[in-house]
């Protein structure tokens, strides 16, 4: 007989403690991203387990806030600004996206003098997946290219990807299963499970909201280069803008799965960089023209 046991579950399908087996319990924490969970001889030791961790998540969630966009930036810190749109033809009461309508998402990293860049877009997406895309590709490249230790800002206009970080939202939806309250549908479930777990890969993360298309040097660039890289998509091949950086890194072509992918030759591939790069360097240059990039002259 399969002795049963207290399953204390923090993190998982399920939240509590259960007298069941480990095969019963195995099925509320198995492929669960982040799960947490412990087995104990009695109920009281199990309880007394899962209120310590539901304290000290308490605290954590305390510590982590998006600041306002005033507030001033560590020097040491590394900088990401991100931003999503929709062209979205249907924006009226009722209406939807439709498959048409082209999207985008852009990201800009500052650290060190260092800038790096980075924009694709699709056809038929929300501007919130664009939002979340664009702080998942952000996350990915920095990991990629400077690892997860350093201390990270996050500097965004959209209060509902902040607010699903810095309000825990985004821990309610993975307790629940990743569903909204009241077991309803979970938009972009998939990029919130990525996002949830790049989150955990990185040792700090700050948060700061701007307003959009105002001020701020970073959010009007990202906002500059989603919308050329949504005047580039065509039917049959997406335009990303090029990354550029002091050490001329350069992401490769990224095509649309929804679309044909065109043969990739050499030449194709120069004639592509080349005005991906001039794409790039026309925003730095209008953005100069209009006194957003003059104190960011050493990292061009």
């Amino acid at each position: 007989m399969v002795a049963k046991k207290y399953y204390a579950i923090a993190s998982g399908r399920k939240i509590g403690a259960f007298y069941t087996t480990w095969a019963e319990a195995k099925k509320l924490v198995e492929g669960f991203p982040g799960a947490r969970y412990k087995g104990f001889t009695d109920e009281a030791a199990a309880q007394a387990w899962l209120e310590a961790g539901a304290a000290t998540t308490k605290s954590t969630k305390k510590t982590v806030t998006a600041k306002k966009d005033d507030t001033p930036l560590p020097a040491d810190a590394l900088q990401i600004y991100t931003d999503g749109g929709s062209r979205n033809t249907g924006n009226v009461q009722g209406g939807h996206v439709k498959s048409g309508d082209r999207a985008a998402w852009a990201y800009l990293i500052e650290y060190h003098g260092q800038q790096v860049s980075d924009s694709a877009g699709e056809f038929g997406a929300t501007n919130n997946k664009m939002e979340i895309t664009a702080l998942v590709e952000a996350l990915r490249k920095v990991k990629a290219t400077w690892g997860t230790d350093l201390p990270i800002i996050v500097i965004a206009d959209s209060r509902y990807v902040l607010n699903a970080i810095t309000k825990n939202w985004l821990a309610g939806w993975q307790r629940r299963g990743w569903q909204r309250s009241g077991n309803q549908p979970l938009a972009n479930k998939e990029l919130w499970q990525q996002l949830a777990q790049l989150l955990r890969d990185f040792k700090r993360i700050d948060y700061r909201w701007t307003k959009g298309h105002a001020t701020n040097a970073g959010n009007v660039f990202v906002d500059a280069a989603l919308n050329q890289t949504m005047d580039q998509l065509t039917p049959n091949q997406l335009h990303p803008v090029a990354a550029q950086t002091s050490e001329k890194i350069t992401p490769p072509i990224k095509a649309d799965k929804k679309m044909a992918k065109p043969a990739i030759t050499a030449e194709s591939t120069e004639k592509h960089q080349r005005a991906s790069a001039e794409s790039m360097t026309a925003i730095r240059a209008q953005l100069r023209e209009m006194g957003y990039l003059q104190n960011q002259e050493h990292g061009e």
